[in-house]
């Protein structure tokens, strides 16, 4: 990868050419041990070559949705180029101190997750990015889709079976967002926990909510 001035992509960002070979060793993997229809899509997305290979990657490194083939494609380049945003945010060790920030304020970002770690007597929210997992705080009682502070519109659920998750939804632009409440439960793990928690994400829908960011599974 190599660094671009005045660039959209994450962290100023660009890729390099050079990550195909990559890829293509990631989508083999895939290939020979995912699920069927995974297994189809990754064989014909690696049949397409290197530069078709790069369109996609560079198209959601660039968040161009409308340059990504299909919904698999999506995945497939998420999936492979997560570490490395990951490992790009860890090596600049970037520090956030502003005003509340909506979206990633490192690689502009939905956030995917939310967590309440202990705090006092209460518990400080924060939000976890969809992509490079950097983590920032962010006010309690405000929806990180629309920015609603009427906490009588900003309903939060549970279920006796997951009693550290919670659903925090918004009455105002219908979104929600699931969160890990860390004061409940010290060993939850809020993006891990997230995707076990699908079952939540079932229930907030069929209330007529929509999640804020699908997560990497695209639930």
């Amino acid at each position: 990868m190599r660094q671009a001035a005045a660039d959209p992509s994450p962290f100023g960002v660009q890729l390099d050419r050079s990550v195909t070979a990559s890829f293509l060793q990631f989508l083999q993997v895939i290939e020979q041990t995912g699920p069927d229809k995974l297994q189809e899509e990754a064989d014909a997305l690696a049949a397409k070559g290197d530069d078709s290979h790069f369109d996609v990657l560079a198209a959601f490194w660039r968040q161009d949705a409308a340059a990504l083939p299909s919904p698999t494609d999506e995945f497939l380049a998420r999936a492979f180029l997560q570490p490395f945003a990951v490992a790009i945010r860890e090596r600049t060790n970037l520090r956030y101190k502003g005003p509340i920030a909506y979206i990633c304020p490192f690689c502009m970002r939905k956030p995917c997750v939310g967590a309440l770690r202990p705090l006092g007597d209460g518990g400080q929210r924060s939000l976890i990015c969809s992509f490079c997992l950097a983590e920032w705080e962010f006010r309690r009682i405000v929806c990180p889709g629309c920015g609603a502070e009427d906490p009588a519109k900003l309903p939060v659920y549970s279920a006796e079976e997951l009693p550290h998750m919670r659903v925090e939804a918004c009455d105002s632009c219908k979104s929600y967002i699931k969160t890990a409440d860390l004061t409940r439960s010290a060993l939850g793990h809020p993006v891990v926990d997230e995707i076990a928690a699908v079952a939540l994400d079932l229930w907030a829908q069929m209330k007529g909510y929509t999640k804020l960011q699908a997560n990497l599974l695209q639930l």
